[in-house]
């Protein structure tokens, strides 16, 4: 009986020293967006003598590498990898057939050939895209550097003016709902406009009984002094191809439908919005040119990875 009992403490020993083990093995001590890395995948990444950091490291950035691949969506036409043989070939002075024999002289095969052409310009294709999203600028730090950029250059006496046309425009707004459509509601401004001019009423009568942009109707429809870049694009664009004092036909927008009238235009200061867009130019360029250096890293500026005790 006491043989059996130790016997049987033993391999329950035994039991919690493995579980143990394995346990303590496959510990989480990282995640990735949410991905775990265990303990044993870093291990095996750092090898006998290896780096545990470096070996964390190289494990997060393969699976970055591998999302921003899957991420990219980048696809390969094989036509393309076709047309890139041809040109290898003829850049180096040889008919498509004597590239296949000195692609087999080498010891590779075309389909190896043109596979490592497909990485290339997946790998190019997910950089490139990796790179765009890493640009990472808020408005508040593009303000801040601007006006910093703009006191400098007060202060240096190498203030550039920069002016821009501001247009003073009223308009009428209607908005869809159940009832209104977008045939009615072309249908209705075509006969406001018609109505004003004919004299009928004014802009501004109009505007009031008629615009469901309540603010400005109850100014005639005015909308002051702006940029076209204040606007939304189908309204800008409306703002700047119609001459000043003609009320321009219906045209639709995310709001609603509008008509507009130009009654003035001026010269602005935009010296602020020049300055403001060079520090949004040099933020960017700046965050450009570090992730262009090195673009795995620029992976980990919007992945969530979290570190556990190592």
């Amino acid at each position: 009986m006491k043989k059996l009992g130790l016997k049987s403490l033993f391999i329950t020993l035994l039991g919690v020293f493995t579980f143990s083990f394995i346990h303590a093995a496959e510990r989480v001590v990282a995640t990735v967006d949410g991905v775990p890395i265990l303990e044993s995948q870093v291990r095996l990444s750092m090898g006998k003598n290896g780096n545990y950091q470096a070996a964390l490291d190289k494990v997060i950035d393969d699976i970055l590498v591998q999302k921003a691949i899957k991420e990219s969506g980048v696809k390969i036409n094989p036509s393309e990898i076709d047309m890139i043989v041809e040109d290898i070939a003829a850049r180096n002075g040889l008919t498509y057939g004597q590239f296949l024999d000195a692609l087999d002289y080498q010891g590779i095969s075309l389909n190896v050939f043109r596979q490592q052409i497909a990485n290339q310009m997946i790998m190019s294709g997910v950089r490139n895209h990796a790179i765009s999203n890493s640009i990472q600028v808020t408005r508040e730090e593009v303000d801040a550097l601007g006006k910093k950029m703009l006191n400098e250059a007060k202060a240096n006496g190498t203030e550039k003016k920069v002016t821009g046309k501001e247009y003073e425009v009223r308009h009428i707004l209607l908005k869809l709902n159940p009832l209104l459509n977008d045939a009615q509601a072309k249908a209705e401004l075509n006969q406001i406009r018609a109505d004003i001019l004919s004299g009928k009423t004014t802009f501004a009568d109009a505007a009031l009984k008629y615009s469901k942009d309540y603010l400005s109707g109850a100014n005639g429809g005015s909308l002051g002094y702006a940029f076209p870049e204040a606007y939304v694009e189908p309204f800008a664009k409306a703002v700047q191809s119609t001459k000043p004092g003609v009320i321009s036909a219906p045209f639709k927008s995310e709001f609603g439908w509008h008509i507009l009238e130009v009654t003035g235009t001026r010269d602005g200061d935009r010296t602020e919005d020049a300055y403001r867009q060079k520090a949004y130019e040099k933020i960017v360029n700046s965050q450009l040119q570090d992730a262009t250096k090195d673009w795995v890293k620029a992976l980990r500026k919007t992945a969530d990875i979290q570190y556990f005790n190592q």
